[in-house]
């Protein structure tokens, strides 16, 4: 059996998000931090064994969906009479290991799990999709070369961390025996100056010259997260400077299906304090929508994760509400 879509090209040429290259730097620079801290970032360590996983139904949106909030996901569909899968699903298990935790593959039995077949539309085995940030991707189906799968891979890597931020996860270096590898150098700079302008500005109204401030610093250093953080709030200010507040409410309210009015009436809760609010307009946006809309919605909503934080238990919260609605 050939394989089939291979391409990666259907997610790439989505609507990127903002600075991707930046969100990209962030990754690796999370990761990095998150190897010396003995994966204080990203959760704790896992060993180099947990990197390979059988998934069934019952525990699917545990191990997968909400996994896939942190690290992409690899489904390989197989079942015990299956030769090619045979001839596949070592090649994945090895590759697993040899990626180092920047996926993560879950087998499923489609013997076992016949709901989840039918939900990913597996019409032959052995099939591999991938989840990221609870979005299914098909990416092949059959056997295929091992150097086509290498760059499958690559490229699914690219877009977790350049699309979702996604660092992976840290695997315990000493359960493997091999040395953990060197931490990606912090980007060294005077940017106190260029930051307090930022601030300044901010406290002067010039929200374009904040924007421009804090451009200026990611420029050098794209991983600076003062710089990251206060360049979303600034821009979250200027797209909100000038909106008349209760007619963005009621041109909300009045046309639930208009996305723009949602993604106004979202930067207004946001920028009030309502955070919970806003979230919830916009994964309701992407529930009820499809297409250019439901992708705007989505942007959007990661853009005001980027100004909340990462870490802010709301934010985790609604990443795992978004995946449940992508899926």
């Amino acid at each position: 059996m050939q394989p089939r879509n291979m391409s990666m090209s259907g997610v790439v040429d989505l609507a990127a998000v903002k600075a991707a290259q930046e969100a990209k730097a962030k990754a690796e620079q999370a990761r990095a931090e998150a190897a010396r801290q003995g994966g204080g970032a990203a959760g704790a360590a896992v060993s180099p064994a947990s990197l390979v996983i059988d998934v069934d139904e019952a525990g699917f949106e545990s191990e997968v969906l909400q996994r896939s909030t942190e690290v992409p996901v690899v489904i390989d569909f197989w079942a015990e009479w299956c030769e090619p899968c045979k001839q596949l699903g070592p090649l994945l298990e090895r590759l697993a290991q040899e990626y180092n935790g920047r996926f993560l593959l879950a087998k499923i039995d489609v013997d076992a799990n016949q709901m989840l077949m039918q939900q990913f539309g597996v019409q032959g085995i052995p099939a591999v999709f991938a989840v990221v940030a609870g979005q299914a991707l098909p990416l092949f189906q059959g056997a295929a070369p091992e150097a086509q799968i290498r760059q499958t891979l690559d490229q699914l890597i690219q877009v977790g961390e350049e699309r979702f931020g996604l660092t992976g996860l840290v695997v315990d270096a000493d359960a493997s025996g091999q040395q953990a590898p060197a931490p990606a150098e912090v980007p060294a700079g005077p940017y106190d100056a260029l930051l307090e302008a930022a601030v300044q500005a901010l406290d002067a109204g010039d929200l374009g010259g904040a924007v421009q401030a804090y451009k200026n610093v990611l420029s050098d250093d794209p991983a600076n997260t003062e710089a990251k953080l206060g360049l979303a709030q600034a821009e979250l200010l200027q797209r909100v400077q000038g909106l008349d507040p209760q007619a963005v409410r009621k041109d909300a309210a009045d046309n639930p299906a208009d996305v723009r009015a949602q993604i106004a009436a979202a930067d207004l809760d946001l920028v009030g304090g309502h955070v919970e609010d806003a979230f919830g307009r916009l994964i309701d946006t992407v529930r009820r929508t499809a297409g250019d809309d439901r992708d705007a919605a989505r942007v959007r909503l990661l853009e005001l994760f980027e100004v909340v934080g990462g870490d802010d238990p709301r934010v985790t919260s609604a990443r795992t509400a978004l995946a449940r609605v992508l899926f």
